[in-house]
């Protein structure tokens, strides 16, 4: 284990952006267990916190796993070797990413209300989670964020494997890590001491107190 917890791991993720300070910089985590991430740098930087909210394809036989992802701009990225095996109708592909469509916008209203996505033009937008696993659902959140303009955009997390941090380094304009793991089983939540899932009210208070810190 490498991390307390998400806040500490964002706090160490923190330093090592620090090279960033005095830019225009707008961090964008992914809902939930990169908010806390996204908070630790937001606070360190003292820069904005947002939220992007890609989500993954699940196959219909094994939620847990993905065959790619969507984000809110209705983004869609498809891990196209594994849906060649999968046996899915162009059909089926497209009614699932519109449920899974509709459960992203649905939590973007939980969590802005009516708050206005934030004008990122010309900005270095760093896009944070809590690590990265195959890296579709990172890879649909870039590709929306790159629609707005950005000046660049920066992938961070504190662990990925090194499969995924090759297929981000084809999107980003810059990847960093604090742990990747060359090959082997892997999984995110093995290099936290502390992994709870999050609920929408934790990232809602998480998201609130940065609002609060930026206005005072």
């Amino acid at each position: 284990m490498f991390f307390i917890d998400r806040r500490d791991a964002g706090k160490k993720l923190a330093e090592k952006l620090s090279v960033y300070r005095g830019e225009k910089i707008f961090v964008m985590a992914i809902p939930r267990g990169g908010v806390p991430i996204g908070y630790e740098i937001s606070r360190r930087l003292q820069v904005p916190l947002d939220l992007i909210v890609p989500r993954k394809l699940p196959i219909p036989w094994s939620p847990e796993a993905g065959f790619g992802a969507v984000a809110p701009d209705g983004t869609v990225v498809l891990n196209e070797e594994l849906l060649a095996g999968l046996g899915l109708t162009d059909r089926e592909i497209s009614d699932i990413a519109e449920e899974v469509l509709g459960e992203v916008r649905r939590r973007l209203r939980t969590y802005r209300g009516d708050r206005p996505f934030p004008d990122l033009s010309g900005k270095t937008v760093i896009v944070v989670d809590d690590g990265l696993a195959s890296g579709y659902t990172m890879i649909a959140a870039v590709r929306a964020l790159k629609k707005q303009d950005p000046k660049k955009v920066i992938v961070a997390v504190p662990v990925s494997p090194a499969s995924a941090v090759k297929k981000l380094s084809q999107e980003a304009d810059e990847v960093i890590t604090l742990h990747t793991q060359p090959f082997g089983p892997f999984a995110v939540a093995s290099f936290y001491e502390s992994f709870p899932d999050l609920t929408d009210e934790e990232v809602m208070d998480l998201i609130n107190e940065s609002l609060s810190m930026a206005r005072s």
